[in-house]
């Protein structure tokens, strides 16, 4: 009787399985994973350069400067960043 039940488990459950992984396509435009040539939109907790978006800690060199992305201490609350020279 053991084996009756256990042989009945193992044929049932490959039949679960295939119920709970049904097959599901979904179609999604490339609009969504591109910019589709617009501009990236602006941001408060980022630096701007070249139309890309940096966050707090990047560093870039500019016409020979290098700058990095750091929190604005003189903006109280919402600490928008801006970019500042880094000294050598």
């Amino acid at each position: 009787m053991v084996l009756a039940a256990a042989l009945a488990l193992t044929m049932a459950l490959p039949v679960a399985a295939d119920r709970y992984r049904p097959d599901v396509d979904v179609n999604v435009p490339a609009e969504v994973f591109s910019s589709g040539g617009q501009r990236a939109q602006p941001c408060n907790q980022c630096c701007v350069y070249q139309d890309q978006n940096y966050s707090e800690g990047a560093v870039i060199k500019a016409e020979g400067v290098l700058l990095q992305c750091q929190r604005d201490d003189k903006t109280i609350s919402t600490h928008p960043l801006v970019w500042r020279r880094v000294k050598p």
